[in-house]
């Protein structure tokens, strides 16, 4: 983020937020909303980086009902408030009502109407939103029971056409901001079923993620396009193109030379875990780990470890008793850093499955880890 956009709250990553998330919407849901409301969340961060989603999936994995507006859609306050309607009240004389929208949820919660870039908003619309985030009602309509607000925002200042949010408004919210994180993002992928050669990409090259035309929903639409595409080299001119369409020029390039050199077809957790002979897979991440001039490529070495942890860890792994030995092999490997032994031993530790700590109770790990310590 540029010195010059504003954000607020606590920095984290989707997990991270996501803990905090259940933290605040666990405390608001206990409240009895007579003589208190819930406290709305507003979740700040760059565009393309899944704040939409990560509420959406929020709702979706607590099988809580959602309700989507985008604010910045509503031209005039009766897109908020809704339209006027004129009826005979008692002693046939007419008064004015007025219908709700037909995004107002109307049956009980648990929910969450989520606000979605609501400082790209109008004044006037941000102003009637006031009410919503403070009562849970505006003057025509109410939220129904349970039901709490979260809104996503794209930084103040910059090259962001927002409108900035004052005081009065910032304080009817707590605040979140979301950063990327390409282990994490790896781990969405995978449950996701994006390409594994993008997963791969994207942790070789992190550095090269959130730029200006290069985000991780950029990124997943690029790699949505290729999937069908087997042999990446063969068609490197369509996939430069296809590229380009999504990309900025840098990741384009960098992409291109990630196929040229065949780092798409880095070594799989399933070839590692699976092979009856690992001596040849051995030698393909021996020479993966070296480039021409004899350096060594961590940044390869850490790809492989990484896409094994998230391998093992997916609700899809399925154990098989050849996995233990392939597994207790790789991390022993002399070309492999020791902190990436370490680093793929502590997270499968912390790992709740009891299989996959029963599979590094092995005399040789044990060995190795004393002495790289």
């Amino acid at each position: 983020m540029s010195d010059s956009q504003i954000e607020y709250g606590p920095k984290g990553n989707s997990k991270e937020l996501e803990s905090i998330l259940n933290y605040v919407l666990d405390s608001n849901m206990k409240i009895d909303y007579k003589d208190k409301k819930p406290t709305p969340v507003c979740i700040w961060g760059t565009h393309g980086l899944g704040k939409t989603e990560m509420v959406r999936d929020f709702a979706k994995q607590r099988g809580w009902k959602f309700n989507y507006i985008a604010p910045a859609q509503f031209e005039e306050m009766g897109d908020l408030h809704g339209m006027p309607n004129v009826i005979e009240n008692k002693g046939s004389k007419k008064i004015t009502t007025y219908c709700p929208p037909d995004w107002v949820p109307l049956e009980e919660g648990p929910g969450i109407l989520l606000l979605d870039d609501i400082n790209r908003a109008d004044d006037r619309i941000l102003r009637g939103c006031m009410q919503l985030l403070q009562n849970y009602e505006l003057s025509s309509w109410k939220l129904p029971h349970k039901w709490q607000i979260v809104a996503t925002a794209n930084p103040e200042g910059a090259d962001y056409s927002v409108t900035p949010l004052d005081d009065a408004m910032l304080t009817r919210m707590i605040h979140l901001t979301l950063t990327f994180n390409p282990k994490v993002w790896a781990e969405w992928a995978t449950k996701s079923a994006v390409d594994n050669r993008g997963i791969s990409f994207v942790l070789t090259y992190p550095e090269l993620i959130n730029t200006k035309r290069t985000t991780p929903r950029s990124l997943t639409q690029f790699f949505d396009l290729i999937k069908g595409i087997d042999d990446l080299k063969e068609n490197i001119d369509l996939v430069i193109s296809l590229a380009l369409s999504t990309l900025d020029e840098v990741t384009t390039s960098s992409f291109t030379n990630f196929v040229n050199d065949d780092l798409q077809k880095l070594i799989e957790p399933e070839e590692i875990l699976n092979t009856n002979n690992f001596s040849e897979i051995k030698k393909k991440i021996e020479s993966l780990s070296e480039d021409i001039e004899g350096e060594k490529r961590t940044d390869r070495l850490s790809t492989i470890t990484t896409r094994i942890y998230l391998y093992l860890m997916s609700s899809n792994y399925t154990e098989s008793s050849i996995h233990s030995e392939n597994l207790i092999k790789f991390l022993v490997l002399d070309c492999l850093p020791k902190d990436l032994s370490m680093s793929l031993y502590m997270q499968l530790l912390k790992f709740s499955n009891k299989n996959i700590k029963k599979m590094l109770r092995d005399k040789r790990l044990a060995d190795f880890l004393l002495n790289a310590m």
